[in-house]
């Protein structure tokens, strides 16, 4: 069996594929943008044409730089945005709306009169969420209300939804397969992540028809193969992960308390907490790290909406850099006598505050403030924002967060400004590793473990390797006022004084 395993990556922005050799080295990618769609203040959607279209593209672009076929594949592992979701026909797998993407604000009503309910505390239990937009059931129940005809033919079992794993594996597999992994399942509010079933109760909350739903499988398991008119000979499909848990996995955290951070459009810090199910008392949220074996292994996540993004406004609202890569030079310009505070809160706040109201704002400004001041601002942001979770999984778990080690990858983490203020504000190390395609890496672990052609857990750690450690460097006294004047910036923000 050839040892050349295929990863799709597909993300918010763009879609990529990956084709690693058999000694897990990257050695070919395609990839594909695609446009976002802003049809309401808040309102966030794609186009699953476009998606699926950049997905078949990507992929024969990264077999063509490869220069293998698709019968060179050993297997194919598919990460993806997590929350984002699609509905479609079953007859002809063609959707019946446009995706809507997981920082859609929409559903913020929906979650409010469930939370006026008392029901908050019943979703929390049962899936390790919370009544926040960002998750998925919500916007399956306003497709469900809002497209005419949707709830009769989803009852009568004409249409059928799910992630965006499960809408690639479904016209991957030519209608074949309608399954999804516990990764994914686990952000939707309607899957029980203790019972590892969909549950009937928040099914019924949400009236959400079970038939539409796909069947829920490991991580590393089989997801039939793809349709040989795609690329030529089929692919088997072996693994599938959402991406910030494809991350924890591409960064080899498989012991508890063992943390990664992904810095893309958005930020995710994710602490793997082994068998045992950690309820946040912080506002965090405990979900599934991954499920091997039909063995589930938990994990603490905190969920930063808006990161990389930041930067994208420095470039594309402000116009202030022409390219995200300048941010960094920009910002250590800054007058360091100025005091600016981003909350870059776009889409609302994520963890530890969850509050879809609140909207962004910078703090400080004076005649002097200019582009360097942004820039640095706007890199604080996301230092800030990571702090905020790590003291929040202390909190939570201070048994096993309390001396870990971030491991780091996503767009930003080229930075290494960016890196350095992230190390100040948490006062621990952060290592930026070697290979920075982590996620892709991780879906590509989980293929290629399956099949046999890559190596176990243990083995596959011992190759991880560091390109750098970040250590702190700044006062502590200077680190307490920089973050009391944070907390001062966020709490001005908020929307409501309790959030």
């Amino acid at each position: 069996m050839s040892g050349f395993i295929l990863a799709i990556d597909q993300g918010t922005t763009s879609s990529r594929a990956i084709v690693f050799d058999g000694g897990m080295k990257a050695i070919a990618t395609g990839q594909k943008e695609f446009p976002q769609h802003y049809p309401d203040s808040g309102w966030v959607e794609h186009d699953p044409e476009d998606i699926w279209k950049s997905v078949v593209s990507t992929v024969r672009s990264a077999l063509r730089k490869a220069k293998i076929g698709a019968g060179d594949v050993a297997a194919l592992g598919i990460t993806n945005q997590r929350e984002t979701i699609v509905m479609w026909e079953k007859e002809t797998g063609k959707p019946i709306h446009n995706a809507i993407v997981w920082q859609d604000r929409r559903t913020a009503p929906l979650c409010e009169k469930l939370k006026k309910k008392g029901l908050e505390a019943l979703f929390s239990r049962k899936t390790g969420l919370l009544l926040d937009p960002y998750f998925s059931g919500t916007k399956l129940a306003w497709i469900l209300d809002h497209v005419k005809g949707a709830r009769r033919r989803a009852e009568k079992g004409e249409i059928l939804a799910g992630t965006i794993d499960s809408f690639l594996i479904w016209r991957l597999t030519g209608g074949a397969v309608h399954a999804t992994d516990a990764t994914n399942a686990s952000r939707t509010l309607l899957y029980n992540i203790k019972t590892s079933e969909w549950d009937e109760e928040l099914l019924k909350l949400l009236d959400v028809p079970r038939a539409m739903l796909p069947e829920v499988r490991d991580s590393a398991d089989d997801y039939g193969a793809t349709v040989s008119r795609l690329f030529g000979q089929a692919i088997p499909i072996r693994g599938v992960a959402g991406d910030q848990q494809a991350a924890v996995i591409g960064q080899a955290c498989f012991e508890p308390g063992m943390l990664k951070a992904t810095y893309g459009t958005g930020c995710f810090a994710v602490l793997n907490t082994g068998e045992t199910l950690v309820r946040s008392k912080n506002r965090l949220l405990t979900t599934i790290a991954y499920r091997l074996n039909g063995k589930t292994t938990y994990a603490l996540e905190g969920s930063i909406f808006v990161a990389g993004a930041a930067v994208q406004w420095l470039r594309d609202g402000l116009k202030v850099i022409g390219k995200a890569a300048h941010s960094g030079e920009l910002a250590d310009k800054a007058d360091p006598n100025q005091h600016l505070y981003l909350v870059p809160a776009f889409v609302g706040l994520g963890a530890p505050y969850w509050d879809a109201d609140a909207r962004g704002a910078i703090f400080g400004l004076t005649r002097n403030s200019g582009p360097a001041e942004f820039a640095r601002a706007t890199l604080e942001s996301v230092a800030y924002q990571t702090h905020d979770l790590l003291a929040a999984m202390r909190r939570d778990w201070k048994d096993g967060a309390e001396k870990t080690v971030l491991r780091v990858d996503g767009g930003m983490v080229a930075s290494d400004w960016t890196m350095q203020c992230v190390a100040d504000m948490l006062d621990a190390p952060v290592d930026r590793p070697t290979v920075l395609e982590t996620t892709a890496l991780g879906a590509a672990w989980l293929a290629g473990s399956h099949v046999g052609v890559w190596p176990d857990a243990r083995e596959f750690s011992e190759s991880w390797s560091l390109d750098r450690r970040f250590l702190p460097k700044m006062e502590a006294a200077e680190r307490r006022s920089k973050l009391k004047g944070w907390r001062d910036a966020v709490r001005r923000t908020l929307s409501r004084q309790d959030a």
